[in-house]
């Protein structure tokens, strides 16, 4: 069996994405190197040696939430649509907070609150551009 972790590109935001990742989730890095590491000389000399290179963020159970910025020759985030990414706490309660601290500074597509399915849910984009969804069981009231 195979683990699927989300890897996050920013550009020149990942230092500050992943602060508040770290202050919404817990936990403490278990890898955070800049370009300025890098033993490449273009590339721990360029433009962007200061950001992030790669980060990982241990969530538990063996998840990680991982990034880095990208710098050139690598092309620029575009921020999309197309994913998203689902926490599920294990209280209602955790899941307000969880939600309400990714959406902040950010846009709301569906409020957090109880669904027609019996759990708690809402779904947002942060103010780094990553989409959000938190989903709380209702057994985990």
């Amino acid at each position: 069996m195979a683990s699927l972790n989300p890897y996050l590109n920013f550009n020149g935001e990942c230092e500050a994405a992943f602060a508040h990742y770290q202050s919404v989730f817990g936990g403490e890095y278990e890898g955070f190197m800049r370009f300025s590491d890098a033993p490449d000389p273009e590339m721990s000399g360029g433009p962007g040696a200061d950001l992030v290179m790669h980060v990982s963020l241990p969530l538990g159970d063996g998840q990680v939430l991982m990034g880095s910025d990208v710098v050139p020759p690598m092309p620029a985030v575009e921020f999309g649509s197309s994913v998203m990414i689902s926490v599920s706490p294990d209280s209602v309660e955790r899941g307000r907070e969880m939600f309400d601290a990714l959406a902040e500074g950010g846009a709301v597509h569906m409020p957090y609150e109880q669904q027609f399915w019996g759990d708690h849910f809402g779904s947002c984009t942060d103010r780094f551009g990553i989409n959000w969804m938190v989903n709380a069981g209702a057994s985990g009231e």
